[in-house]
């Protein structure tokens, strides 16, 4: 599987959002990928047309981060931050466990 961190590097509070979820993937030693929408239409409209619609605000279009699992939508920064809350990330990142750290 493959972790996608759509990210965009506007504001401070989508800095912010975006610095928390790629720590907590590279302090975890879980593979990611960046994926950054800021100049490129073609990766904005990917991520857009991949999140449900429920999860679109009721203006605009949805903000970073966002997180796929593949082409597997897993949520936005809040649902991340839940997930973090509840103890419940790998299951959040559709990954089965946490991964093996070799001593």
């Amino acid at each position: 599987y493959i972790v996608k961190a759509f990210l965009n590097f506007g504001s401070v509070t989508v800095k912010k959002h975006q610095q928390a979820v790629v720590g907590f993937l590279e302090a975890n030693r879980i593979s990611f990928q960046e994926v950054d929408i800021t100049n490129v239409e073609e990766r904005r409209l990917w991520m857009y047309q991949h999140i449900p619609p429920e999860k679109h605000p009721d203006k605009g279009n949805p903000l970073p981060p966002q997180i796929f699992n593949e082409d597997c939508y897993c949520g936005d920064y809040e649902d991340f931050f839940q997930s973090k809350e509840n103890n419940t990330v790998f299951t959040f990142l559709g990954l089965s466990s946490p991964p093996s750290v070799k001593v």
